[in-house]
């Protein structure tokens, strides 16, 4: 493995390159990742890990397809995770949870897809139970700390999936996005994270934490990687009912280094950073950087976005979650974690009037929040005001978990694309993000400043 992958890397380039130079097959690199998979350091990653040998019989199949015809496969031998509350037919979704376990008959429309292009699944991750938090300590499976420091969180729901690529065992994975899951953990673990505009990833075959709002997510070592797979996902679904598509009427913004662009950024006073002066300068070096790319900075009043945040875990899309499990909640409400009962079991306070009330105010910030793209092309954010420990979220897990969704909570209520990118390093060598974010249908213009973003202001990928 050391001699065909230099530095170990397994960004989709470095294996198509090997692939193509025949100095690697896809069997090989199975049995080194499930190598790499037994001497982790890093614990509570997975959930369920495919066998071995089933993962190396697909590799088979593949090489076997690769000598008769060489096109079709985009994703030819390119080793992935996903997020246990995505299905795959045959073995077990748990949502965190394992008295709500159950085996799927069929496998989500995005694993079809990637399989189908040749990518090879290697297992199911780990995640905050339900989809419920931003944290990564909310799992009867363990916490699967943070890679660059066992002390912190790795940020979840989707933590497993983003520590799954940090550590180097697959080159990309899929999480789930609501109110954050797709973004923070990347934040945290230098990963590029891409939230597409909802319904452009089917969530057919996804376990719903709030069904209006869910994304499907993607954790890749660089933005050309993420927008390989979402192109391969991406695609119609006639069985979702929440799947669209770009209207053909809505033109695609064209990103080019010679053409300036707009970003705005909150006000000064409205930036929140939770007393973390390190993250509070690292984003101001990212927005001086993004004036040198050519970047026209606008200071907006970021209310309306924090006020449609307070919706999600403050309004009635609580009952959203409620929703998706109240048979089970109501036989085994103890079957859940006390903080996740805690959270999903307010929904039941919720009014008709209530949600009919709350989606008026919404209509309203969305109405504000549009005349804001006449002006700029983007908002550009940090992806989190600061991280914490363990400890302290184990301490203060409420709190502590909203403060994480101040920039992240508002962004499918309003129906945004986002990506998060890397963006340097604390002293202590842990490292932040920034997030990049436009309303539904500019994923690609994103991608395409995103890229230039972390093209020049990151030399590493993951850890």
């Amino acid at each position: 493995m050391s001699r065909s992958l230099p530095n170990g890397s397994l960004d989709i380039a470095t294996l198509q390159k090997l692939y193509h130079a025949g100095t690697l097959r896809p069997t090989e690199l199975v049995e080194a990742l499930y190598e790499r998979v037994a001497q982790c350091s890093v614990p509570n990653i997975w959930i369920h890990l495919l066998p071995r040998e089933v993962v190396l019989a697909q590799a088979n199949e593949l090489e076997a397809r690769w000598k008769s015809d060489k096109t079709g496969l985009p994703l030819y031998g390119i080793p992935y995770a996903i997020k246990d509350n995505i299905d795959v037919a045959g073995y077990p979704t748990t949502v965190a949870c394992p008295e709500f376990r159950y085996v799927p008959t069929e496998s989500a429309t995005v694993v079809n897809r990637l399989n189908s292009s040749g990518a090879l699944l290697i297992g199911k991750t780990n995640l905050d139970q339900f989809a419920t938090g931003l944290v990564g300590t909310r799992s009867p499976y363990g916490i699967s700390p943070n890679p660059f420091d066992s002390r912190f969180i790795p940020g979840r729901s989707s933590s497993g999936s983003a520590v799954a690529v940090s550590t180097g065992l697959v080159s990309f994975s899929l999480g789930t996005d609501t109110a954050g899951s797709g973004r923070v953990p990347a934040g945290f673990t230098n990963l590029v994270g891409l939230k597409p505009s909802k319904g452009l990833l089917s969530t057919k075959g996804v376990f719903p934490a709030c069904r209006s709002l869910d994304c499907v997510s993607i954790f890749a070592l660089t933005c050309a990687d993420a927008l390989t797979v979402f192109n391969v996902c991406r695609a119609p679904d006639p069985v979702d009912p929440f799947s669209r598509e770009r209207p053909a009427y809505l033109p695609q913004k064209q990103h080019a280094t010679t053409r300036p662009f707009r970003f705005a950024v909150p006000y000064r006073e409205q930036l929140e950073f939770f007393g973390n002066g390190e993250y509070a300068a690292l984003f101001s070096s990212a927005v001086e950087r993004f004036e040198k790319l050519g970047g026209q900075k606008q200071e907006i009043d970021f209310g309306p976005f924090l006020e449609t945040a307070k919706l999600l875990y403050q309004g009635p899309w609580v009952a959203e979650r409620l929703a998706a499990i109240k048979d089970f909640f109501a036989e085994k409400p103890d079957a859940l974690l006390p903080v996740t009962k805690r959270i999903i079991e307010a929904g039941v306070r919720f009014s008709a009037v209530d949600a009919y009330e709350s989606y008026y105010q919404l209509q309203t910030y969305q109405q504000l929040v549009r005349t804001l793209w006449r002006t700029v092309d983007l908002l550009l954010l940090p992806t989190t005001g600061t991280i914490y420990t363990i400890a302290e979220v184990e301490a203060d897990p409420v709190l502590l978990n909203t403060n994480l969704g101040y920039y992240t909570n508002f962004v499918n209520l309003l129906d945004l694309c986002a990506w998060a990118v890397p963006s340097g390093f604390l002293k202590n060598g842990l490292p932040m993000g920034i997030t990049l974010m436009a309303p539904a249908f500019q994923d690609e213009y994103l991608g395409g400043l995103a890229a230039e973003f972390h093209h020049q202001s990151s030399s590493t990928m993951g850890p």
